[in-house]
């Protein structure tokens, strides 16, 4: 199996996790991912079940977007995952949802405050909102990347639309889209409490360089 052939394997099986984590409805949402450096991404097809998406149906598509292997339409939101790729040179994964919780503070045009030490490790600060765009377009790929370039997050929450997730592979940006539902459903029942109390700067500062370089197994120099 060529790498391109393993990584149309990783995104089909990854759309499985979106389906599990109660993140997707019907059709709607989509996992893309490409080879560090690549000049080609692959895409889950326009339209087609979640159980009936096979690594075959995982569709290729170039940086521009258009489709160059695979016999099924790329997902409507292929222009937004290209433009990511063109100008985000360290994304090698773009995960879009409708999760509930976080697709209703986009509603509300509100970015999700950092009262939570599982925000600070993972996105450390607030998940920011970014700009309404219409689908099919560019445009919301010009608002993720505006939102997120420079940003610690890897979450952003597009205004009266859902959630665009990135990450240093698919599988991380599939763990950010998780990950940023979680949060936003937490932050959301505590507000039902009262105001949630935000967590200083410079502890947030510390606990992402923790979670970032010193969490779970390092391989040993």
């Amino acid at each position: 199996m060529t790498p391109f052939e393993e990584l149309r394997e990783v995104v089909c099986l990854l759309h499985a996790e979106l389906v599990r984590n109660d993140l997707v409805a019907w059709t709607a949402g989509n996992v893309s991912g490409r080879l560090p450096g690549g000049d080609r991404f692959v895409i889950k097809p326009s339209g087609v079940s979640y159980d009936d998406l096979t690594p075959e149906s995982i569709v290729v598509c170039d940086l521009d977007g258009n489709r160059v292997a695979g016999e099924l339409s790329p997902s409507s939101d292929t222009a937004a995952h290209a433009y990511v790729y063109r100008h985000m040179p360290d994304v090698n994964g773009v995960v879009h949802t409708h999760s509930t919780y976080a697709s209703a503070w986009a509603a509300r045009g509100e970015a999700i405050p950092c009262v939570l030490t599982a925000m600070a490790d993972e996105f450390g600060g607030e998940i920011p909102v970014g700009p309404f765009a219409l689908i099919g377009g560019e445009d919301i790929g010009r608002g993720v990347v505006a939102t997120l370039k420079g940003h610690r997050s890897k979450a952003v929450l597009m205004q009266n639309h859902g959630v665009f997730t990135i990450g240093d592979s698919p599988k991380n940006a599939v763990k950010a889209a998780v990950m940023c539902e979680d949060v936003a459903r937490t932050v959301h029942v505590s507000r039902q409490l009262g105001e949630p109390l935000p967590i200083a700067p410079a502890h947030v500062d510390s606990l992402y360089d923790r979670y970032q370089n010193v969490y779970g197994q390092r391989s040993a120099k």
